[in-house]
């Protein structure tokens, strides 16, 4: 939003560290199984660390991502249909901080409450991809720069859907459900783990 190719390259630059915190929090909870083979809500509690560090990891390569196409987009003049994505990142940007909140105060609650923000960003992203590809046929010339505000559209929905995969994984760390497909067998039951 504010043009700065310094805040890009820096967001890009701390991608590795992003990276190597997720492959210590997987060589940790590698060995707290191995050593201590732990069962029940100490067991669930590892394996969803680990996978929510696998999904912050995810986070990350989708604000690399954006990075790299606000870096192209600073290439062009600003766009007025900048301000379209302001809602996408207000709510992107509040379900990954309800998904860590989540995980550190184990409230599965508050976990259980992203996925309906999830629909809300995925029915935003598609009215915003909806209205640009129309203002593409009116303005072929900017084609390039709308194409890269829909892919940053793109990657904030991606960052809800990673925040709602962090919830799933506070759900059954906290209750031992499995929320991830509603109505399928197995789902919403308490596992023997």
């Amino acid at each position: 939003m504010e043009r700065d190719d310094t805040f890009c390259n820096d967001c890009i630059a701390d991608d590795e560290e992003i990276d190597l915190l997720e492959m210590q929090i997987d060589r940790e909870g590698i060995e707290v199984m191995s050593r201590y083979q732990p069962v029940a809500s100490d067991l669930r509690e590892v394996v969803s660390s680990i996978k929510i560090g696998a999904n912050i990891e995810r986070v990350a390569d989708q604000a690399v991502n954006i990075a790299r196409r606000a870096r192209k987009l600073n290439d062009h003049p600003l766009l007025p249909e900048i301000h379209l994505l302001d809602e996408p990142i207000k709510l992107s940007l509040s379900m990954f901080d309800d998904a860590v909140r989540s995980f550190a105060e184990r409230n599965a609650q508050l976990a259980l409450e992203l996925k309906a923000r999830d629909k809300e960003l995925d029915r935003l992203n598609k009215e915003l991809t909806d209205r640009l590809i129309l203002r593409m046929q009116d303005d072929s010339e900017s084609l390039p720069a709308y194409l890269n505000l829909i892919f940053i559209s793109r990657c904030l929905e991606r960052i809800g859907d990673h925040s709602t995969n962090m919830a799933e994984d506070v759900v059954f760390a906290v209750r031992a459900e499995d929320i991830r497909h509603p109505g399928k067998e197995g789902s919403e039951t308490k596992e023997s783990v």
